[in-house]
């Protein structure tokens, strides 16, 4: 814990002084939280800068071997298929809004009320709302920025050879880490963890919380939400025939069976245990066609907006309850 006071008096030239010349970037509140959390800073902005470079790495390698093979007027192989360098970026990926939350976020308030910093910060020349915008404004910035740089690169690297990745767009491994949607899940999910330690008010406790809401709202909650952001249509073709190729890109949400009054049937219907059996079923019911409801690749950036402007929305609630609910709580 630190005891930096945030007026400094005049010192000496020389060495002595430097932290109040005006030549540094950063002076009064906002360099002391800078420097209590400049590990977690360092190690954010580290591994940001780490998985830049390997993804520019790996996206000239790409770009190589497809010219070397001709692509696109060849077919190049499966490039992407079993790519170790790619499974390693995405799970760096996939863990940023875990990493976020739980050792920027959750600790960003309940360690100083823990530890007293809290305290003694506000019972000098700073209110404890330019207390807490100055935290919040950190940990912000640095969830933003690092989602924006991964993001693009990430975007960048997949869109122009999206049709090589084993992954369909709207997996969570390619929806959630292009476009929007990162920064604004890294926003979400480190307002989150920060709302989670100001309830707790302490740390190793509000951790644990912020890992156990990270890994339900991850793994469970937002992949039901996704596939609900966009407009399932419906599309049918001629029984036992080739589905267009342009639905080759496309989400395949339900699949039914159909006769020709617009009638329709569960896929399996007719699935009985015999060929004659089958047949017969199909001509009672009259099924000639096959139906699918799909949400094609083209409604992919309405909908990463949509699901931005939605975590978006959950980061301004949660950052208003915390002001709220620490402006009114003793420190």
């Amino acid at each position: 814990m630190s005891t930096t006071t945030l007026t400094e008096k005049p010192g000496k030239p020389g060495k002595s002084s430097e932290l109040g010349s005006g030549r540094r970037l950063l002076r009064g509140l906002p360099w002391l939280v800078v420097r209590q959390h400049r590990v977690a800073l360092a190690c954010v902005l580290g591994l940001t800068v780490l998985t830049a470079l390997w993804i520019l790495y790996e996206r000239h390698e790409l770009v190589q071997l497809l010219d070397a093979k001709g692509w696109p007027e060849k077919d190049p192989g499966r490039p992407m298929e079993n790519n170790r360098g790619y499974n390693y970026i995405t799970s760096i990926i996939n863990g940023l809004p875990l990493i976020l939350a739980v050792f920027v976020g959750a600790p960003l308030i309940a360690g100083d009320q823990e530890n007293g910093t809290a305290q003694l910060v506000t019972t000098q020349s700073v209110t404890r709302r330019q207390w807490l915008i100055a935290k919040l404004g950190l940990a912000y910035t640095l969830a933003l920025v690092s989602g924006l740089v991964v993001s693009a690169l990430f975007t960048w690297w997949w869109k122009p050879h999206r049709s090589l990745f084993a992954s369909a767009w709207i997996d969570g491994v390619i929806f959630d880490n292009t476009g929007p949607v990162l920064p604004a899940f890294l926003l979400f999910l480190t307002a989150a963890g920060i709302t989670i330690g100001a309830l707790v008010r302490r740390m190793l406790p509000a951790m644990v919380g912020a890992f156990l809401f990270t890994s339900v709202t991850t793994l469970f909650v937002w992949d039901e939400v996704r596939v609900r952001l966009g407009s399932p249509q419906m599309f049918t073709y001629p029984m036992d025939s080739e589905l267009p190729a342009r639905f080759n890109d496309a989400y395949e949400v339900d699949r039914w069976v159909g006769s020709a009054d617009g009638t329709l049937y569960n896929w399996g219907r007719c699935a009985e245990a015999t060929e004659k059996a089958t047949n017969a079923c199909i001509k009672e019911h009259g099924i000639v066609n096959d139906v699918i409801q799909y949400i094609g690749y083209n409604q992919m950036a309405g909908m990463q907006w949509l699901a931005a402007g939605i975590l978006l929305a959950g980061t301004v609630l949660l950052t208003a309850f915390t002001l709220w609910w620490t402006s009114r709580r003793p420190l």
